[in-house]
């Protein structure tokens, strides 16, 4: 287990193992997060975007199948030993830590290719394992979210993983319409009796370009509130502390534009409401581009790491 030892804010450290009961991060470092890909998009070096926004946590994309029941990265990268061993070094080395996710919207997805809960389980283990992880991302979208079998599958390995890895912190991240998510994976979990500690939308390429993207992501946000208060027979309070918001930065895949004035209303709302998560697709995309969105740019006017700086005062 990774151990967190905090001389104030701008001071936080990733210290090695030493046994204990680990304490939690601090309040909003680890929700915040944003995504990290070393796939494609010229990715920055993390030291750099935590020098200059104070962000310390990164989501790592993404951990799929190499087509068996085997972990990698991207499918094809070795899960240890490679380039995404040296970010989650690099990103240690300078006082923070790392929460890969697993799945995606491509790729082979664990979540079906390994055939039972039990295999599934194990998998999650074996990057658990690897990295000594205090924190794990399920993006689960498309084909796989859209079926019962695997959604069930991915519910009870997580059960187990929970089960064995006392304080682990799971998010799970799918996509929602612009008034909430589809609910079937929030049920299915409350009835199987696994908790998570964020349940995460994608409140983005949902049909809103030309709108305030901002007032889109909240209606979409109450509506994940809503279905988890339901589930779980939270209140809102308890409800608004199990969701959470994955946004993207800059103009999205189907036109819409997602901009700074938009980031710092969802901070206040997140703010307001004590939200489990506040991140953002992603660090590659938080720079200016002169010929519009790319896999390494936002396509808005913007200074390098404005979006994560924005992010980054997220308190919990």
């Amino acid at each position: 287990m990774q151990l967190w030892s905090c001389t104030g804010a701008a001071n936080q450290k990733w210290t090695a193992p030493s046994g204990g009961t680990q304490p939690p991060p601090p309040a909003g470092a680890m929700a915040v997060a944003p995504y990290y890909y070393n796939g494609w998009g010229s990715p920055p070096n993390p030291t750099t975007v935590m020098s200059a926004t104070g962000v310390r946590w990164f989501t790592m994309a993404f951990i799929l199948s190499n087509g068996a029941c085997n972990p990698q990265w991207d499918g094809f990268r070795p899960l240890t030993g490679g380039v995404d061993q040296n970010t989650v070094n690099t990103v240690r080395a300078a006082g923070g830590n790392v929460i890969p996710s697993f799945g995606g919207a491509s790729g082979n997805k664990l979540e079906a290719s390994c055939t039972t809960a039990a295999a599934l389980a194990g998998a999650y283990q074996q990057v658990i394992n690897a990295y000594g992880l205090r924190a794990i991302d399920i993006d689960i979208e498309g084909a796989a979210y859209d079926n019962p079998t695997i959604q069930q599958r991915t519910i009870d390995a997580l059960r187990t993983v929970k089960a064995n890895n006392p304080g682990l912190t799971v998010y799970v991240t799918f996509p929602s319409n612009q008034s909430g998510p589809d609910p079937s994976m929030i049920n299915r979990a409350a009835a199987a009796g696994l908790t998570v500690d964020g349940w995460t939308i994608m409140p983005f390429d949902f049909g809103g370009a030309g709108q305030d993207m901002a007032q889109l992501t909240i209606r979409a946000t109450d509506g994940l509130k809503n279905a988890v208060r339901a589930a779980y027979g939270y209140t809102d309070d308890q409800a608004y502390r199990h969701s959470g918001i994955s946004s993207m930065n800059g103009i999205t895949d189907v036109s819409e534009t997602v901009t700074q004035n938009n980031f710092r209303t969802i901070l206040g709302y997140a703010q307001q409401h004590h939200l489990a998560r506040l991140t953002f697709w992603s660090v590659n995309r938080d720079r200016p581009c002169a010929n519009g969105p790319a896999d390494s740019c936002s396509g808005v006017p913007q200074q390098n790491w404005e979006f994560t700086r924005i992010l980054a005062a997220y308190t919990g």
